[in-house]
């Protein structure tokens, strides 16, 4: 059962194998919470999509749903919703996961919709992260990310003084994550930034300006503190030919 299971999971992560200290026990409870998750995925039908192995948690909800196109065996967590208002609404690849309480919104207002959400292939998001899309926000494949992620793709105008704040409009310039990224607890992506691929983002860091890639980044606001480099320019190391030992 256990190598079947093992299998089934393949389907989703290649890489997966079950750790020998995982017990019976704990794979029937696993099966058991992925199959309400399953079958909770069903109810996409009634909107209209073929769920394609949709995981659902519980209280998920969906708001302009005709603009919400998903991937295979994509996995949605407790109280997760997901706002499509937009343009191109929200777009997610293949294998991709968002932690419980998250949040994704292109937008809240009917006069001025938003851009748009996509997320690429084999993402995993943590707990409790907010994604706006209103000046439009892409994240790469493979982008491995921390709880409490927030992308907020969208500034207000604030330099009249004789007009409330909330009146002075908006500027909106999306934000860009490249693929291969790794982006830890409680980062915040402000408007007009875009990562480059293979980047590295350190818990807690406001990155408020681009970095190209490879880029290792902490801080607030966010600085380069070392740059990862590629592994075809790493210069190979010379081998050390074991001293030779004659015999007297």
């Amino acid at each position: 059962m256990k190598a079947l299971i093992n299998r089934l999971i393949r389907l989703r992560n290649p890489n997966f194998t079950f750790s020998e200290e995982v017990d019976s026990r704990m794979v029937f409870s696993f099966l058991c919470r992925t199959g309400f998750a399953m079958l909770r995925g069903l109810r996409v039908f009634l909107l209209g999509k073929r769920p394609r192995g949709l995981l659902l948690g519980k209280g998920v909800s969906f708001l302009y749903s005709h603009k919400i196109t998903f991937g295979r065996f994509v996995k949605l967590g407790n109280q997760v919703s997901l706002q499509a208002l937009g343009r191109a609404g929200i777009t997610m690849g293949n294998n991709v996961s968002v932690g419980d309480y998250g949040k994704l919104v292109v937008s809240t207002t009917l006069d001025q919709p938003g851009a748009h959400i996509h997320i690429g292939n084999s993402v995993g998001i943590g707990e409790f992260a907010y994604l706006g899309g209103a000046g439009g926000l892409t994240i790469g494949d493979d982008c491995i990310i921390g709880q409490y992620f927030s992308c907020h793709p969208e500034n207000h105008h604030f330099q009249r003084t004789d007009l409330p704040i909330r009146h002075q409009g908006v500027r909106r310039q999306g934000i860009s994550v490249g693929n291969d990224c790794w982006i830890g607890s409680k980062v915040t992506l402000l408007d007009g930034v875009s990562i480059g691929a293979h980047s590295v983002i350190s818990a807690g860091a406001v990155v408020t300006k681009s970095f190209p890639a490879y880029s290792v980044l902490a801080g607030v606001p966010a600085r380069v503190i070392k740059v990862r480099k590629p592994q075809e320019l790493v210069a190979p190391q010379p081998s050390v030919e074991p001293a030779l030992t004659v015999a007297s």
